[in-house]
């Protein structure tokens, strides 16, 4: 393993061979005492996750990395980071693949698009012990992809762009400072979910929505205030909600 603290867009960077998952290495880095703002990234992770517990692929090739952030907020407005990254991941593929920078979406609430399939994705984990801790993992596909995946996925390889990974990790850094700034300690998420909002995918369409125990359809209608997605049932009123599953029709 290679643990030497390097600069990354003026952000300290540890970087490993392997790791089970940069995330979890951050938040135990955090319970240790460490405090950020740390990148932390990885060659491959052996223990990768996404969502609700689900599993996240990562063979070598791709970006695998996690920005450790304590005391960036309150608790309450944290979530919001999730938009923050998101516009920050758009930005870094955007800057590597112009030629793609069209195709590429933001899915709510986590996920980049390229032409409808994911190409990138994003997990927001937060633990208060001493301080406040959050860890920004993101994920995005370089030189290979899933398959077989509950959402259709896609590489940059597979779309004629060659993308090193350390090369994207520093586009990302900077980009994610950029971001920071303008999010502002959730001070400024108007001006973020304004430019979420101007990439969203499926806006103003059909969607799918899988909630526990129910599922339905209806007209996506954006974010709110809080960043809760914002769907509307046929003859119905929009129904604002905070987690879920979101998949076009």
């Amino acid at each position: 393993m290679n643990r030497d603290v390097t600069d990354l867009a003026g952000i300290r960077h540890r970087a490993y061979g392997a790791l089970g998952s940069t995330s979890a290495e951050a938040l135990a880095l955090a319970r240790a005492g460490e405090r950020g703002p740390l990148w932390i990234s990885a060659a491959e992770q052996t223990g990768g996750r996404g969502r609700q517990g689900r599993s996240w692929a990562s063979p070598p090739g791709n970006l695998y990395a996690t920005l450790l952030l304590t005391g960036p907020s309150t608790p309450a407005v944290a979530p919001q980071l999730s938009f923050v990254a998101g516009l920050a991941a758009h930005d870094a593929i955007s800057a590597s693949a112009p030629t793609l920078a069209r195709d590429l979406t933001l899915k709510w609430p986590n996920d980049v698009l390229l032409a409808k399939r994911k190409i990138a994705g994003l997990l927001i984990e937060a633990e208060s012990q001493s301080v406040f801790a959050v860890a920004i993992g993101i994920g995005i596909n370089c030189a290979s992809h899933p398959v077989d995946t509950t959402y259709p996925a896609t590489d940059l390889a597979a779309n004629g762009v060659a993308a090193d990974p350390a090369t994207m990790l520093l586009g990302l850094a900077r980009a994610m400072k950029v971001r920071l700034q303008q999010w502002a300690g959730g001070s400024g998420f108007p001006a973020i979910r304004a430019d979420w909002l101007a990439r969203a995918a499926s806006l103003g369409e059909t969607i799918q929505v899988c909630l526990p125990g129910r599922q339905f359809a209806g007209r996506f209608d954006g974010i709110d205030e809080t960043g809760r997605l914002l769907v509307a049932p046929p003859g119905g009123r929009p129904e604002a909600i905070a987690a879920g599953d979101v998949f076009g029709l």
